[in-house]
């Protein structure tokens, strides 16, 4: 089991990584980030879609707050055409994301949530403490691509060692 305390750390983790992945991108022009480099979802710019919508999708069902406006995974990279509405959904998410985690409770993070999973076509119920984690863990796969990505169109992003995190306290749960 996770405890609130390993929410809020990655929770600032995310935001941290986004503002990172977010301004390496911006050191591209827009035909850079649509290039496509062989990455699951192609591009930089169609895989910080995908991120966003898994983070809509997840805060959705944790966290009540609007479902993302594209319906299924193949919509995810296309959600946000112009960069300027992607990075501005994003602040958005991520802000929404820590203040969920600040009021986090080890209730909320108790019990088991059902819902409609379009990937397996089915009704699933898992333990929300996995789903938490699978919120962080869906992010820092698919910006581990961004990163790839980036570095190889010549942009770099901040290192991605939890640790190096700047600016942040915490305190590990005993």
């Amino acid at each position: 089991m996770i405890s609130p305390e390993y929410v809020r750390l990655m929770a600032a983790y995310t935001r941290w990584q986004n503002r990172s992945i977010y301004s390496a991108a911006a050191s591209l022009d827009d035909r850079e980030r649509r290039r496509d480099r062989g990455g699951f979802f192609g591009s930089i710019h169609a895989t910080l879609n995908h991120v966003l919508w898994g983070d809509q999708t997840w805060m959705h069902r944790l966290a009540g707050t609007p479902a993302p406006a594209a319906g299924t995974i193949p919509d995810s990279v296309a959600q946000f055409e112009t960069w300027e509405s992607l990075c501005d959904a994003r602040q958005a998410m991520d802000a929404a994301i820590a203040d969920w985690a600040e009021r986090v409770t080890a209730n909320d993070l108790d019990g088991e949530l059902g819902w409609y999973s379009g990937a397996l076509g089915r009704d699933v119920r898992r333990p929300r403490w996995t789903l938490v984690v699978q919120l962080f863990n869906h992010g820092t796969h698919h910006r581990g691509q961004v990163h790839a990505m980036l570095t190889a169109a010549g942009a770099l992003p901040e290192d991605t060692d939890v640790q190096f995190m700047p600016d942040v306290s915490y305190a590990w749960p005993s």
